[in-house]
């Protein structure tokens, strides 16, 4: 004959002293992919160009963050590296510091002369569409920074109004 052990009752949780059975852990979510703010950096720079494609976007971002890399330096160029996706990071803090100041205008011909089949006009068109994304993904601050050890004349190439004093 088989005897039956009385269980003990699972205890109430109505005065909430105890708690109730844990729910089931969730599972982990997936770690964000390390080129996703690269991918969202290269759609940003094809809405605001127009580029046909992905890859002509990545080219000319690949491009004007090179020679941006080279003429921002000290704290403004590691901050820089460290607001922007990591592919990014790389293509700007490798850049060795450029020995000359360019103006605006020969930033912009520097572009060109890297870009196949490019004219001042479009590289300037190439040169905005990157610049101007800057300020939504590392800070209108950080921007305002890099401007002030820049020469006049890059503020149109972020997308701002370059105000000069009253003479």
């Amino acid at each position: 004959m088989t005897t039956l052990t009385p269980q003990k009752p699972a205890p109430s949780n109505r005065g909430g002293s105890i708690p109730a059975e844990a729910p089931p852990s969730p599972l982990p979510s997936p770690a964000p992919s390390p080129d996703r703010g690269w991918h969202e950096l290269i759609d940003a720079v094809k809405d605001s160009g127009q580029y046909p494609t992905r890859s002509e976007a990545e080219s000319v971002t690949r491009i004007v963050l090179s020679a941006l890399g080279g003429h921002v330096v000290g704290d403004e160029r590691v901050d820089l590296a460290r607001a922007l996706p990591e592919e990014a990071a790389r293509v700007v803090a490798s850049q060795i510091p450029a020995t000359r100041e360019l103006t605006a205008a020969e930033f912009v011909g520097s572009v060109a002369a890297r870009i196949e089949g490019s004219t001042p006009a479009t590289a300037r068109w190439d040169v905005s569409s990157v610049l101007s994304v800057l300020p939504g993904l590392v800070g209108d601050a950080l921007v305002t920074r890099i401007l002030a050890q820049l020469p006049p004349g890059y503020a149109l190439l972020f997308g701002r109004a370059e105000l000069t004093p009253a003479e």
